[in-house]
C-alpha cells in the first residue's frame, strides 16, 4: 500500500510473471470521487462533476487559459499577473517613533542577538563536550575489549563487521533463518565458501552493536530436505544414509563424552542435520542445548525442543543425555521410512511412524515400513531391518535401558551388536507447553535456582 503525490491510496500486488508491482486498487476514489483529489486537474485547475476547467473571468477579465485543449487535465496557466489585498479595520496610517523609543529598540535588539549567539555558543561547546566524551569512552571500551579477547584461549578467526558486509555483499544472500537470527551466504579472500549467522538481540561480537557468527559453508542444505521430498533431485542410497547415520551419531557421542562438561543438544531433529558438499554430517543449532557437569547425571530444566522428539521424561523434567538418544533414534526411523515421525497424508492408524513402527514389529512386518520410493534401499532390505533394531533400542522409554551415543555409533560400526531384551512398548513423545514460564536447577548441585524462559520448538 502506497499513499502517492497525488494523494491517491493504492493497493499493489507482486506479480511473479513480470517480476513487478502492480495496482489492484485504490482505496479512496469510491468514496471521495476523483473530483475529491486536490491535483487531479493540475495546477490552478478546477474539477466539476468530473470535468476539468479553469477559473472563470472577473470583471470581464481572464486570468487563466487551459495548457492544453485536449487535455484539460493537464492544468492552468496564469495569463494576467495577480494581486491579493486584505482589508483591515482600525489600524492608523502611520506609525512615527520618537528618538528614544528607536534606540530603545537598537539597544533591545543587540542585546537579544548577544544572549542567542552566547547560548547557542555554549550549546555548541556542550555538544562538543559530549562527543569528546562519548568518542573517548568508547576508545577505552573497545581497547579493555580487545585486551580481554587477546586473553581467550582457543577463539577461533575474528573478523570485522566491516570484512563480513563485504564478504556477505551487504547481507545480500540470504541461505535462511533460524529462531536466533539469519544465515547468508559469504565468501572469504581465499575463495572458502562459509555462512555468516546474524544474531538477533543475543550472542556476543566484539563490535557491541553487532553480533554475528562464522560458520563452515554447507552446500547440500539440512537433512529434511533430502529425506521428506520425494523427488529425484533430492535422493539419498543406502551408503549415503548409513554414512549420515554413523556421522550423527558420532557427532552427538563427541557432545555427551569427549567434550570439557557434557552438552545435552535437546533439538535434534532432520532440520538440524547439515551436510556438506560430499555428505558428511554435521550436528548444527546449539541455541536450546545444555551444559552438563561431568559429576552429574541428570538435570531439572523447563521443557524444550521439538514436538515428535522429545523423550518420555521431559513430563517430569529431570532429564540425561539421553534425551538426544531418544531423539536420535526417532530421525533414524525418519531416515530409513523416508516418511516424518507424523504424516497427515497417511491413514489414521499410521499418521504416528512410532507407533506404526510399534505394530510392525509385533507383527514382524518391518520391511513394509522401508523407503518404497527409493530402488537401493529395497534391494538393502535386510540391512534397513537390522538398523531399525538399533532404533528400537534407542526408543526405549525407560532412559536407563537405552544406549549411550559411543554404544551406537560401535553397533553402528559392526563392533558391538544390539542388545536382545528390547521393550517394544515405547511411547509416543510427549507435546511441551512452550509458553511455560519455570524454574530450572541442576539435581546434583546446591546452587540456586535460576528463572529461565527457553525458546519452544522452530
Amino acid at each position: 500500500m502506497r499513499f502517492g503525490p497525488d494523494g491517491h491510496m493504492r493497493v499493489y500486488e507482486w506479480k511473479q510473471k513480470s517480476l513487478g508491482w502492480e495496482e489492484v486498487a485504490d482505496l479512496l476514489t469510491d468514496s471521495i470521487g476523483s473530483c475529491g483529489y486536490p491535483i487531479v486537474c493540475g495546477t490552478y485547475g478546477i474539477s466539476t462533476n468530473g470535468q476539468c476547467s479553469c477559473p472563470g473571468p472577473k470583471n470581464g477579465t481572464d486570468y487563466f487559459m487551459q495548457v492544453n485543449d485536449r487535455l484539460p487535465d493537464q492544468g492552468c496557466s496564469l495569463i494576467t499577473p495577480l494581486s491579493l489585498y486584505i482589508k483591515v479595520q482600525n489600524v492608523p496610517s502611520a506609525i512615527t517613533l520618537s528618538p528614544e523609543q528607536k534606540n530603545h529598540g537598537k539597544e533591545k535588539k543587540l542585546l537579544l542577538i548577544i544572549l542567542g549567539s552566547g547560548t547557542s555558543l555554549f550549546g555548541l561547546f556542550g555538544l562538543i563536550g559530549i562527543l569528546v566524551l562519548r568518542f573517548l569512552k568508547n576508545k577505552d571500551f573497545d581497547e579493555a575489549e580487545e585486551c580481554y579477547l587477546d586473553h581467550v584461549p582457543g577463539l577461533p578467526t575474528r573478523y570485522s563487521f566491516g570484512d563480513l558486509q563485504a564478504m556477505t555483499e551487504n547481507f545480500n544472500k540470504k541461505l535462511g533463518a533460524g529462531g536466533f537470527g539469519t544465515v547468508f551466504e559469504s565468501t572469504l579472500i581465499n575463495g572458502t565458501k562459509v555462512a555468516v549467522k546474524r544474531l538477533d538481540e543475543i550472542g556476543f561480537c566484539a563490535q557491541r552493536s553487532h553480533s554475528l557468527l562464522v560458520y563452515e559453508y554447507m552446500p547440500n542444505g539440512s537433512l529434511d530436505k533430502w529425506i521428506f521430498q520425494r523427488t529425484h533431485e533430492f535422493t539419498l542410497d543406502w551408503h549415503r544414509r548409513k554414512k549420515i547415520i554413523l556421522d550423527i551419531a558420532k557427532g552427538l557421542a563427541y557432545l555427551h563424552e569427549d567434550c570439557n562438561k557434557k552438552i545435552a543438544h535437546l533439538d535434534v531433529k532432520p532440520e538440524n542435520i547439515l551436510l556438506d558438499e560430499n555428505f558428511n554430517a554435521k550436528v548444527a543449532d546449539f541455541g536450546l542445548s545444555k551444559l552438563i557437569d561431568r559429576d552429574q547425571s541428570q538435570v531439572v530444566t523447563i521443557m524444550r525442543g521439538t514436538p515428535g522428539y522429545l523423550a518420555p521424561e521431559w513430563l517430569s523434567s529431570i532429564i540425561t543425555k539421553k534425551v538426544d538418544v531418544y531423539s536420535f533414534g526417532v530421525v533414524l526411523l525418519e531416515i530409513l521410512c523416508r516418511r516424518r515421525h507424523f504424516d497427515r497424508s497417511q491413514p489414521e492408524e499410521s499418521m504416528h511412524l512410532l507407533g506404526l513402527f510399534k505394530e510392525k514389529l509385533k507383527e514382524k512386518q518391518l520391511l513394509d515400513l522401508v523407503d518404497k520410493y527409493n530402488e537401493d534401499m529395497q534391494l538393502h532390505k535386510e540391512e534397513v531391518v537390522d538398523m531399525m533394531k538399533v532404533a528400537a533400542w534407542c526408543l526405549q522409554s525407560d532412559f536407563a535401558k537405552r544406549p549411550s551415543m559411543s554404544v551406537v555409533v560401535k553397533v553402528l560400526e559392526g563392533v558391538v551388536d544390539v542388545e536382545e531384551n528390547i521393550d517394544y512398548n515405547f511411547c509416543n513423545p510427549p507435546i511441551p507447553n512452550t509458553r511455560a514460564r519455570v524454574m530450572h536447577k541442576e539435581v546434583s548441585g546446591d546452587s540456586a535456582l535460576l528463572d529461565s524462559v527457553l525458546s519452544g520448538p522452530r
